[in-house]
């Protein structure tokens, strides 16, 4: 997983990081604690950094993104990594774009923490009240005056990022005011993919299927009911034809039957006749 948080400083980014890093075991890639790290190295590019960082300004692209590159091709970076504090501009946006492309990656998401800059103003204050309190050291650039230049260079520089990012469809924004745990809650929620829809413990898609099979099934056996009638019908009918014909026929046979008895009835009564005239006609002579 690789993500990237954005929001001014004092966001709350960094423990959002944190947090992250815990849940998916991916690594925190935090520009400030490289260039701090720089600094505390002596390194040249620490030490070009330390005046710059010290003024409240932020550091020159190319330092940034040589830093990134070298980062993100190390071991425990392999299986993701959570970007806070960078990319701060546009162009180290499209650099980083850049980079992930030729080493075959891509973002998982980039998140931005909203909060109200006045309240924010007040919560640094307190912190660094509350960090001398108790005698821990303060970092140059962790004061009101600071604070306020880096606002201004945000909204100026790093803004941007939220209509870049937008235009990519890759930008989900959080309620940074929020409580801290309602925050991760919040930035959990949008790193789960999507769930279907349900309800009765069964997804809708899965009731509307099962439905439209119930139709399909109603549908089919009144259909079936109606053949079934139809055949009964046809059936019966087929049925009383064969029947009136069996009655015509067996009426035919009847008649033809009677015929020759009534033939021969008249045939006999004929030929008695006859018998009769020729004894009569044989006794006169």
């Amino acid at each position: 997983m690789r993500l990237i948080l954005l929001g001014p400083p004092g966001a709350g980014k960094g423990t959002q990081a944190q947090r992250l890093v815990a849940k998916h075991g991916i690594v925190q890639l935090s520009t400030g604690d490289m260039l701090r790290a720089a600094v505390a190295a002596g390194t040249p590019v620490g030490l070009r950094a330390k005046a710059i960082m010290d003024r409240g300004d932020l550091v020159p692209d190319e330092v940034v993104v040589a830093i990134i590159a070298d980062r993100i091709g190390q071991a425990d970076a392999k299986r993701g990594f959570v970007l806070d504090g960078f990319p701060r501009t546009v162009p180290q946006a499209k650099a980083l774009d850049r980079l992930l492309e030729e080493r075959g990656l891509a973002l998982d998401g980039v998140i931005e923490l909203r909060v109200d800059e006045g309240i924010l103003l007040k919560r640094i204050e307190t912190r660094v009240a509350e960090m001398m309190a108790r005698g821990e050291k303060v970092r140059a650039d962790d004061n009101a005056e600071a604070l306020k230049k880096r606002l201004d260079a945000y909204r100026a520089q790093t803004a941007p990022l939220v209509d870049y990012y937008a235009g990519t469809g890759q930008l989900k924004t959080v309620d940074g005011m929020a409580p801290i745990d309602a925050v991760t809650a919040a930035i959990d929620a949008l790193l789960e993919p999507a769930r279907p829809a349900r309800g009765r413990g069964k997804p809708a898609g899965r009731r509307a299927s099962r439905g439209r099979t119930a139709k399909a099934k109603t549908a089919r056996g009144r259909a079936a009911k109606r053949g079934v009638k139809k055949s009964r019908g046809k059936v019966a009918r087929a049925a009383a034809g064969r029947g009136r014909k069996a009655a015509k026929s067996a009426q035919a046979s009847r008649k033809k039957a009677g015929r020759p008895a009534a033939k021969r009835g008249r045939a006999g009564t004929r030929s008695g006749a006859r018998k009769t005239r020729a004894k009569r006609l044989t006794r006169g002579r």
